[in-house]
C-alpha cells in the first residue's frame, strides 16, 4: 500500500520528521511491524539488527617485554532496545560498515592494555581469562555506541621470531615427544605382541589342527588294523571257545571214566573186602564157640572121669588107712567122724583136680597122672591135713 512500510526481521526503521522519537530523538525507531509514513513529510531509514564481525590484528606487548602478534574476531550487533538503537542509529546510520572498524579500535585498545598487565604464560595458558577480561572492560564503551559484543576468540598468539614461545613450549615438546615415542613403543610392542599372540594362536591351531589329524589318521588306523583282523579273530575266538568247549567235554568224560571206574572197580573192591571182613569175623567168632564148646566138653569129660574114678580114690584112700592104727576116742560117732573126713577128702580133692583143670584152661599145669593105672597121685596115710583134727597115728 502507499506510504505504508514495514522494516525486515534484523532491521529497525527510523522514521525521521514529524514528531520526535523516544528521550528527545530525532526520529521513531520502529521494529517488528509496520507503519504508514507521509510522503514527502517523512523520511524512512533502516539500520540493520544483524550478526557483525570485526577482526583484530594487533601487536602487544607483554609484562615482560615480549612483543606478541594476537589476531581475535569478535561477533558484534545493534542492541534490540531502543536506545541502543537510537545510538547506533545517530552514529553508524550513514555508514553501517564504520560499525566494524570502530568495534575493532576499540577491541585493539583494551586487548593492548590487558596483554600488557599479563605474562606470556598466562597469555597462552590462560586465552579464555583474556578474552573475558577484554569483553568486561569494553562492554561499557560498546553500549555506550548502541553496540552489543556476543563473543571474543582469540585466534592466534605468535612472538614472531623472539622464540620465547616456543622455548617456553620445549619442555612440553618433549615430554610430548617422550610421550608419543612411548606411546609409540608402547604400540609397537603391542603391535609385536599381537602378531607373536597371533603366531602363538596360529601355531596352536596348526598343532591341534596336526593333533586331530594325527587321532583322525590314527582311528583310521585302528579302524582298518580291526577290520584286517577282525576275521583271524573272529577264527581264533571260533577256536578258542571250541577248544573250550572240547576242554569241558573231556573233564565231563574224566570226570564220568572215573565214575565209571568207581563204580566197576572200587565199589566191588570195598564189597569183595567188606564181604571178606564179615566173613573173618564170622570165622574167628565160629572158631571162638567152638573153642569154648570143645574147653567145655573136655571139662565135662573130666568131670564124668573123675566122678567114675571117685570110688576108686575113695577105696585107694580107704587102703592107706587099713593098717593104721587109728583110736576112736569118740566111739561110734568118732568113727563116723573118720569116714566123713575120708569122704570129704575125697571131695575137696575132686575139687582141688577140678580148679587146677580150670587153671590149666588160663595157661597152667595140669598134675601129673600116676603111669601105673593113670589115676592122679593122692597123699599116703601118713601125710597130714590141717582140716582132720588131732587125729593121733601110731
Amino acid at each position: 500500500m502507499f506510504g505504508y512500510r514495514v522494516p525486515a526481521p534484523d532491521e529497525a526503521m527510523l522514521i525521521s520528521g514529524g514528531r520526535r522519537g523516544l528521550g528527545g530523538a530525532p526520529f521513531r525507531v520502529v521494529t517488528g511491524h509496520g507503519k504508514f509514513v507521509i510522503p514527502f513529510f517523512r523520511k524512512t531509514r533502516f539500520l540493520t539488527l544483524s550478526m557483525c564481525e570485526s577482526e583484530v590484528t594487533e601487536t602487544c606487548v607483554t609484562r615482560q617485554g615480549i612483543a606478541l602478534h594476537v589476531r581475535a574476531v569478535i561477533a558484534f550487533k545493534v542492541g534490540n532496545d531502543h536506545e541502543s538503537i537510537i545510538n547506533a542509529g545517530q552514529r553508524f546510520l550513514s555508514d553501517q560498515d564504520q560499525m566494524s572498524v570502530l568495534t575493532g579500535r576499540i577491541f585493539a585498545g583494551h586487548l593492548r592494555a590487558i596483554i600488557g598487565s599479563m605474562t606470556v604464560e598466562e597469555i597462552v595458558t590462560e586465552r579464555q581469562k583474556l578474552a573475558a577480561e577484554v569483553l568486561d572492560t569494553s562492554k561499557m564503551e560498546m553500549a555506550k555506541i548502541g553496540l552489543i559484543v556476543d563473543s571474543l576468540q582469540i585466534q592466534s598468539i605468535d612472538d614472531g621470531d623472539a622464540g620465547y614461545i616456543d622455548a617456553m613450549s620445549a619442555p612440553h615438546k618433549a615430554a610430548i615427544q617422550r610421550q608419543a615415542q612411548i606411546a609409540q613403543a608402547q604400540a609397537t610392542q603391542a603391535s609385536v605382541e599381537a602378531e607373536q599372540e597371533a603366531a602363538r594362536k596360529q601355531a596352536e591351531y596348526a598343532r591341534q589342527t596336526a593333533i586331530v589329524k594325527a587321532e583322525y589318521s590314527a582311528q583310521v588306523d585302528r579302524a582298518q588294523a580291526q577290520a584286517s583282523q577282525a576275521g583271524p579273530l573272529a577264527q581264533a575266538h571260533a577256536q578258542q571257545e571250541v577248544l573250550a568247549a572240547q576242554t569241558e567235554l573231556a573233564q565231563r568224560q574224566a570226570k564220568l571214566r572215573q565214575q565209571q571206574l568207581v563204580a566197576e572197580i572200587v565199589k566191588p573192591a570195598e564189597a569183595e573186602a567188606e564181604r571178606i571182613r564179615v566173613l573173618a569175623a564170622a570165622d574167628a567168632q565160629r572158631m571162638k564157640i567152638q573153642a569154648e564148646a570143645a574147653a567145655s566138653y573136655d571139662r565135662v569129660a573130666l568131670d564124668r572121669m573123675l566122678i567114675d574114678q571117685l570110688p576108686q580114690i575113695v577105696k585107694e584112700a580107704a587102703g592107706g588107712l587099713a593098717g593104721a592104727n587109728v583110736n576112736v576116742l569118740n566111739g561110734a560117732d568118732g568113727l563116723g567122724e573118720i569116714a566123713a573126713g575120708l569122704v570129704s577128702q575125697g571131695l575137696t580133692i575132686l575139687d582141688s583136680v577140678r580148679q587146677n583143670l580150670g587153671g590149666q584152661d588160663g595157661g597152667g599145669r595140669r598134675p601129673e597122672e600116676s603111669e601105673s593105672n593113670g589115676l592122679l597121685q593122692l597123699p599116703t596115710s601118713k601125710q597130714k591135713r590141717s582140716d582132720d583134727g588131732p587125729t593121733p597115728v601110731d
